[in-house]
Protein backbone atom coordinates (compact mmCIF):
# COMPACT_ATOMS: atom_id res chain seq x y z
CA UNK A 1 0.00 0.00 0.00
CA UNK A 2 1.44 3.36 -1.01
CA UNK A 3 2.02 5.90 1.74
CA UNK A 4 -0.15 8.54 0.08
CA UNK A 5 -2.99 6.11 -0.37
CA UNK A 6 -2.68 5.11 3.30
CA UNK A 7 -2.70 8.76 4.44
CA UNK A 8 -5.82 9.37 2.34
CA UNK A 9 -7.54 6.28 3.76
CA UNK A 10 -7.08 7.30 7.37
CA UNK A 11 -8.09 10.97 7.00
CA UNK A 12 -8.94 12.95 9.09
CA UNK A 13 -6.58 10.94 11.34
CA UNK A 14 -2.98 11.80 10.53
CA UNK A 15 0.26 9.87 10.74
CA UNK A 16 3.38 11.17 12.50
CA UNK A 17 6.76 9.43 12.48
CA UNK A 18 9.18 9.94 15.38
CA UNK A 19 12.63 8.48 15.95
CA UNK A 20 11.60 5.27 17.69
CA UNK A 21 7.80 5.40 17.54
CA UNK A 22 4.95 6.33 15.21
CA UNK A 23 1.74 8.10 16.15
CA UNK A 24 -1.66 8.49 14.64
CA UNK A 25 -3.61 11.53 15.80
CA UNK A 26 -6.89 13.35 15.30
CA UNK A 27 -7.73 16.98 15.98
CA UNK A 28 -11.04 16.61 17.78
CA UNK A 29 -14.24 18.31 16.73
CA UNK A 30 -13.84 17.72 13.01
CA UNK A 31 -14.89 14.09 12.66
CA UNK A 32 -17.87 12.04 13.83
CA UNK A 33 -18.92 14.57 16.45
CA UNK A 34 -22.44 13.14 16.33
CA UNK A 35 -21.19 9.99 18.07
CA UNK A 36 -20.32 11.93 21.21
CA UNK A 37 -23.28 14.31 20.95
CA UNK A 38 -25.54 11.30 21.40
CA UNK A 39 -24.36 11.09 25.03
CA UNK A 40 -23.62 14.74 25.69
CA UNK A 41 -25.93 14.73 28.70
CA UNK A 42 -23.62 12.18 30.34
CA UNK A 43 -20.65 14.49 29.95
CA UNK A 44 -19.12 13.29 26.68
CA UNK A 45 -17.59 16.19 24.75
CA UNK A 46 -15.85 14.36 21.93
CA UNK A 47 -12.45 15.42 23.26
CA UNK A 48 -9.23 13.43 22.93
CA UNK A 49 -9.93 11.46 26.09
CA UNK A 50 -13.40 10.48 24.86
CA UNK A 51 -11.89 9.26 21.58
CA UNK A 52 -9.29 7.33 23.54
CA UNK A 53 -11.98 5.66 25.67
CA UNK A 54 -13.82 4.68 22.49
CA UNK A 55 -10.61 3.33 20.91
CA UNK A 56 -9.93 1.26 24.05
CA UNK A 57 -13.38 -0.37 23.81
CA UNK A 58 -12.69 -1.06 20.13
CA UNK A 59 -9.39 -2.78 20.98
CA UNK A 60 -10.89 -4.71 23.87
CA UNK A 61 -13.85 -6.03 21.89
CA UNK A 62 -12.78 -6.06 18.24
CA UNK A 63 -9.00 -6.08 18.09
CA UNK A 64 -7.39 -7.54 21.22
CA UNK A 65 -4.24 -8.22 19.19
CA UNK A 66 -3.39 -4.51 19.61
CA UNK A 67 -3.49 -4.53 23.44
CA UNK A 68 0.27 -5.04 23.70
CA UNK A 69 1.41 -2.91 20.77
CA UNK A 70 -0.75 0.25 20.80
CA UNK A 71 -0.61 2.89 23.54
CA UNK A 72 -2.32 6.25 23.92
CA UNK A 73 -1.20 9.76 24.73
CA UNK A 74 -4.32 11.83 24.14
CA UNK A 75 -5.05 15.31 25.41
CA UNK A 76 -8.13 17.50 25.46
CA UNK A 77 -7.83 18.77 21.90
CA UNK A 78 -6.25 15.72 20.29
CA UNK A 79 -6.65 11.96 20.19
CA UNK A 80 -3.29 10.23 19.87
CA UNK A 81 -2.34 6.55 19.63
CA UNK A 82 1.28 5.48 19.28
CA UNK A 83 3.43 2.41 18.95
CA UNK A 84 6.97 1.23 18.35
CA UNK A 85 5.45 -1.24 15.87
CA UNK A 86 4.69 0.74 12.74
CA UNK A 87 2.79 -2.07 11.00
CA UNK A 88 0.62 -2.73 14.06
CA UNK A 89 -0.34 0.93 14.31
CA UNK A 90 -1.16 1.06 10.59
CA UNK A 91 -3.42 -1.96 10.97
CA UNK A 92 -5.01 -0.49 14.10
CA UNK A 93 -5.93 2.84 12.51
CA UNK A 94 -7.22 1.25 9.30
CA UNK A 95 -9.49 -1.03 11.31
CA UNK A 96 -10.57 1.69 13.75
CA UNK A 97 -11.38 4.12 10.91
CA UNK A 98 -13.44 1.42 9.20
CA UNK A 99 -15.42 0.91 12.41
CA UNK A 100 -15.90 4.69 12.78
CA UNK A 101 -17.44 4.71 9.30
CA UNK A 102 -19.91 1.97 10.29
CA UNK A 103 -22.56 3.90 12.17
CA UNK A 104 -24.28 0.89 13.73
CA UNK A 105 -21.04 -0.67 14.93
CA UNK A 106 -19.48 2.54 16.26
CA UNK A 107 -22.63 3.48 18.18
CA UNK A 108 -22.74 -0.04 19.62
CA UNK A 109 -19.12 0.26 20.83
CA UNK A 110 -19.80 3.76 22.11
CA UNK A 111 -22.74 2.49 24.15
CA UNK A 112 -20.18 0.61 26.28
CA UNK A 113 -17.66 3.44 26.42
CA UNK A 114 -17.21 5.01 29.83
CA UNK A 115 -16.18 8.55 30.63
CA UNK A 116 -12.51 8.67 31.53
Amino acid sequence: MGTNNFKEQIKPFFWVEHESTVSVCLNVGEYKTEIFQSREDEGFEGNGYDWESLARVFIEEQAPNFVESVDFDSEGSMFCAYSEDKEALKEFILQFKKVCENEVLIMDLFSRTELD
